[in-house]
């Protein structure tokens, strides 16, 4: 071992979620380093997506002058406290082009003088028996032989290694991370692209002028991001192929699954056809064999744990693709072991945005004000306010009509207002929800008689309902029932040694402004005005906000 560094903290991974994580250690002051395996940050944007354009929104004229309101359209710009650099600087383009990215993560870097070291890949994570702490540094040795010992790893790395489902032949099929983008190359072939997600139908959208007929496969059915309001479901900006099919141009989306894949071989002694046994979902479970001159495998990408050793390796979860995490960001199984950027998806899979920008960046945010509690013994920041209906209502209000991070991580983080029952208030911004309960019971928020939890939430079942269905009826802008609806909206919840009392939804509105004295106000404060007054005994919550 050629040398030896030690830092509290070390980030893997020099990426969007990697420059985060540093960006919030660097103003903490704290002693970190960044290793990354590219020469420059952002290596992942330089390959992928494969088609070379982001689907992650660029909204550049917004009509807002408040840049936390404009981060609610912003969706690849890291946080900080001076919002620069942005984005939306760097492309006019509302699906801006890859390379973009590439750049402006390096300018990012730069302008916040960031800890990276450039051209380290990291290719050994062994840890140490535990000293007086109890808890052993971890080592992580590089492929120079260099090593940086640390206190805690934050892993950035994102999905690295492709995901391959236990298909019979699925190593014959081309992976997406190496197929041609070259159209030309597919005139007048048959193709099967497996998966269903954006990148199969981006590869199918970008093979329609010249293959002959393109099937596009995978179990379950598809879902479409404009009405889960997952966007990592099918994107609109994807879906041309879909009028392909339906509108019968060769084309189709095969509901099912894939059993085997096998290929011939050519008359040259080059591989042949290709034969896929497919198992239909809807034909009475039909297995039928179809010939296809290529086969594209999208079907995703997995978290890289290879680089662990056995003892300190983090446990896996949902099909092995990602590390099973705490309510902190934490490995289940590896103590100091935290995960920050697309990992994190698995603390909101297929509900929520932590799989992307415009979400973890905020994730990361509170996992940093997690780690300021543990390790750095700084509470997390708060404002005290007077325990009334009208303090308490007016905050929330004022929180709901900027807030870009419960707006884009909906659902998933709340503004906990802590009541210690002395007859003061304290508002803590951007708590994880499901974090929020164990740290109040933990006491990280000091004495608490009871707490409301502040979200903006799309309504119960929402993703079962087209949007665009008009006999669908939606709650009126004027209601001041307190009743859930469906579209994005304000709900505060009011709760008792982790048990929920009773909740409040704030009206769903067009312009998302709830600024209405009538309408959004006084509710607000009738429902506080019943709750605030004196602790309650646990009781099931009720729709309307009446226990």
């Amino acid at each position: 071992m050629s040398g030896e560094q030690r830092v509290d903290y070390l980030v893997i991974g020099a990426g969007p979620a990697g420059l985060q994580a540093a960006y919030f250690l660097e103003r903490a002051g704290r002693d970190y380093q960044v290793v990354e395996a590219g020469e420059a940050p952002g290596t992942f944007f330089t390959r992928f997506p494969r088609h070379r354009t982001l689907i992650s929104s660029n909204k550049v004229h917004t009509g807002w002058d408040d840049p936390e309101l404009r981060m609610r359209v912003d969706w690849n710009s890291l946080l900080s406290e001076e919002y620069a650099p942005l984005f939306t600087s760097y492309s006019p383009r509302y699906f801006p082009p890859a390379d973009d990215m590439v750049r402006y993560l390096g300018d990012f870097a730069a302008a916040h003088g960031l800890r990276v070291r450039y051209n380290t890949r990291v290719t050994r994570i062994s840890r140490e028996a535990p000293d007086g702490t109890g808890r052993g540094d971890f080592l992580a040795e590089d492929e120079r032989g260099d090593v940086l010992r640390a206190r805690r790893i934050i892993m950035a790395t994102g999905v690295t290694r492709p995901y391959i489902p236990p298909i019979e032949g699925a190593e014959l099929a081309e992976p997406y991370s190496e197929v041609s983008v070259d159209p030309e190359e597919f005139t007048d072939k048959r193709v099967l692209i497996i998966g269903r997600g954006n990148s199969a139908f981006e590869t199918a959208d970008n093979l329609i002028e010249t293959a002959a007929v393109i099937h596009v496969a995978g179990p379950g059915s598809l879902r479409l991001a404009w009405q889960t309001h997952f966007v990592g479901h099918l994107r609109a900006v994807n879906n041309n192929f879909l009028d392909t099919y339906q509108l019968k141009s060769q084309n189709a989306l095969l509901d099912g699954e894939i059993l085997r894949i096998t290929r011939s071989e050519g008359a040259d002694g080059e591989a042949g056809e290709y034969r896929v046994a497919v198992k239909f979902s809807r034909v009475a479970e039909v297995v039928k064999e179809i010939p296809y001159d290529r086969v594209v495998l999208a079907t995703g990408f997995r978290f890289d744990a290879s680089v662990f050793d056995e003892d300190c390796r983090p446990e896996l979860t949902i099909k092995d693709r990602f590390p099973a995490q705490t309510d902190a960001w934490e490995s289940v199984n590896v103590p100091d072991l935290y995960f920050a950027g697309t990992i994190t998806q698995v603390r909101d899979f297929k509900k929520s945005t932590s799989g992307f920008i415009h979400g973890f960046r905020y994730g990361v945010r509170a996992l940093h004000r997690i780690l300021e509690q543990r390790y750095e013994h700084a509470p997390w920041p708060g404002r005290d306010l007077a325990a009334t209906p009208e303090a308490v209502a007016d905050e929330v209000l004022a929180r709901v009509n900027r807030t870009s991070a419960l707006w884009q991580l909906f659902g998933f983080l709340s503004d906990a207002v802590v009541l210690p029952g002395d007859g003061t208030a304290r508002y803590h911004e951007e708590v994880p929800v499901d974090h929020l309960h164990p740290a109040v019971e933990n006491g990280a928020f000091g004495p608490v008689e009871r707490y409301l939890a502040v979200t903006l939430e799309y309504g119960a079942d929402h993703d079962k309902v087209n949007p665009f269905d008009i006999s669908v009826s939606r709650v009126h802008q004027a209601d001041t029932s307190g009743l859930d609806g469906r579209y994005l909206h304000p709900v505060v919840r009011l709760f008792q040694d982790g048990k929920p009392l009773a909740e409040h939804h704030i009206t769903e509105n067009l312009e998302n402004e709830w600024d209405s004295e009538e309408v959004h106000r006084t509710p607000l404060v009738r429902f506080l005005a019943g709750h605030l007054a004196a602790p309650q005994p646990p009781a099931e919550p009720t729709a309307t906000g009446r226990p």
